[in-house]
């Protein structure tokens, strides 16, 4: 296991260079220049898109808006959030926070644009039986927002309750793959293929799987003198692969619909609780707020390794990983959760997505932050992961702290883990065929076990490097046809 351990952690940091720091950041930073801020001074039409204002039924598409949004924000408020945030803060102490910020406002831009593309340029996942496909696409760019397709062409009824009642709709999907194929042509398939390689890896609830696993340890089994062996956590591991399968061979009709009815609750109940223990210590806040800030600069707290010749530039590097965990931006999952909403404008689903980052990242990151500075938690050498945010929670409510942050963590993780066998099949789907596509899911399943049962380094290098991946073809396609995205934007906004 030692040794799994150290290529895992070499894999990982090959992967998180330079080249990828500059594609990933970088071409954020430049498509957020590139903009010039333009879907920043519509977050208020954003957030009346997401409310159903502009729904149409008859739009192409599977899900609505704000099931769209909460299905993307199942999988990337979770353990990115609670676990992710306490690794960031171990490493590189209140000034990782800042470079975490950094990496949610770009990308927020970069998700606009990914996920306006999404919508842009869908596709059709290819058949076994259909040789003609969507996937194939001419030299020249084409778009199919409106396109109609018979009853004869729906090639699977996951998405829907009652095939009859879509006989003219098409069964349209979106993601990276999707819009470099159908965006840049036939010739740059091979990119889409590595995307959805990568994301047979990435979509793996591993991560999320060993913090929840380490967070019932923690919280129920060691107060209860149950020891924490491989046996309990196979037990656990066993418990949520049950869980997860009875979802997610439902198909995203079953995830979007339990995510729309989870996330919001427990983002509300999370929320609470951490201004509640912010209230508690608020004469440290400011002094750690204003920390935040001076320590992003001088490192002081950093413990990692340096880059670009000092510890600033590691401690940059570390933030924008956790964030990229966090918030998913350029790293193409989301796209596959709006590429399915029901919209006939690309636009709308970009300024939808945009917000994923400023709740994921930006306010529930920074809450989860300020409340493991302000208790002290950060201190305690002795504690990791959740089980930091788990000790802020029970300095604050003592005697039911632990179990408060043990029903958030759980519904984050559990619906993170629905979420991500949505991405894995689609990924599936597109290399191997509809028909071969729910194998991902028995896949995804067993993978549970070895989540639960290996150690915290271990799946956190894994995950680090695969989405490291994954974002060379979803960014690289982006900047590409950014400027598309602006003529479609500037022909929205006209319009408003």
């Amino acid at each position: 296991m030692e040794r799994i351990d150290e290529i895992l952690s070499a894999y990982s940091s090959l992967t998180w260079g330079l080249p990828l720091l500059f594609l990933l950041v970088g071409g954020g930073f430049g498509l957020l220049i590139y903009s010039r801020f333009l879907p920043f001074r519509y977050l208020l039409h954003a957030i009346q898109v997401t409310r159903g204002k502009y729904d149409d039924p008859n739009d192409p598409g599977h899900i609505s808006h704000f099931q769209a949004l909460t299905t993307a924000l199942s999988a990337t408020i979770g353990m990115g959030n609670v676990a992710g945030v306490a690794v960031a803060i171990t490493i590189g102490g209140p000034g990782a926070i800042f470079w975490l910020w950094v990496s949610g406002i770009i990308g927020m831009s970069t998700k606009f644009f990914t996920s306006t593309l999404a919508i842009m340029y869908r596709g059709k996942e290819p058949s076994i039986h259909d040789k003609s496909n969507s996937s194939k696409s001419n030299s020249k760019p084409k778009r199919n927002r409106n396109q109609k397709i018979s009853k004869a062409n729906i090639l699977d009824d996951d998405f829907f309750e009652d095939e009859n009642q879509y006989n003219d709709k098409e069964k349209v999907e979106g993601g990276p793959m999707y819009f470099i194929t159908e965006g840049l042509g036939k010739s740059w398939k091979p990119l889409a293929i590595f995307f959805s390689l990568a994301g047979l890896i990435g979509a793996l609830p591993v991560f999320n799987v060993n913090q929840l696993t380490q967070a019932i340890g923690d919280i129920l089994l060691k107060p209860n003198n149950i020891a924490i062996t491989f046996q309990t956590n196979l037990i656990i591991g066993i418990i949520l692969a049950v869980i997860t399968s009875i979802v997610v061979l439902g198909g995203l009709k079953r995830i979007s619909t339990l995510a729309s009815r989870l996330v919001p609750f427990m983002v509300v109940l999370y929320f609470i609780s951490v201004v509640m223990i912010l209230v508690l210590h608020s004469s440290e806040v400011p002094k750690y707020f204003m920390m935040i800030f001076t320590d992003a600069f001088a490192a002081e707290n950093y413990t990692g390794d340096p880059m670009l010749g000092g510890m600033v530039g590691g401690l940059i590097l570390l933030g924008i990983k956790r964030g990229a965990f966090s918030n998913e931006a350029g790293i193409g999952t989301a796209p596959m959760a709006h590429g399915a909403a029901k919209t006939s404008e690309p636009v709308r689903e970009g300024l939808v997505a945009m917000l994923g980052p400023l709740i994921d990242t930006i306010v529930v990151c920074t809450l989860t932050a300020l409340a493991i500075l302000v208790t002290g938690a950060w201190k305690n050498p002795d504690v990791e992961g959740v089980s930091m945010t788990a000790a802020a929670f029970n300095n604050s409510f003592s005697g039911f702290g632990n179990y408060l942050l043990l029903l958030c963590v759980a519904v984050f993780s559990i619906s993170s883990l629905f979420s991500y066998s949505y991405y894995g099949s689609k990924c599936m789907g597109f290399i191997f065929g509809t028909e071969r596509k729910h194998i991902y899911n028995y896949f995804y399943i067993a993978s549970i076990i070895i989540g639960a049962t290996y150690p915290l380094s271990s799946m956190l290098n894994l995950i680090d490097g695969t989405f490291a991946l994954m974002a060379i073809p979803t960014m690289t396609a982006t900047i590409m046809m950014a400027p598309r995205v602006m003529r479609e934007a500037k022909l929205y906004f006209g319009k408003m």
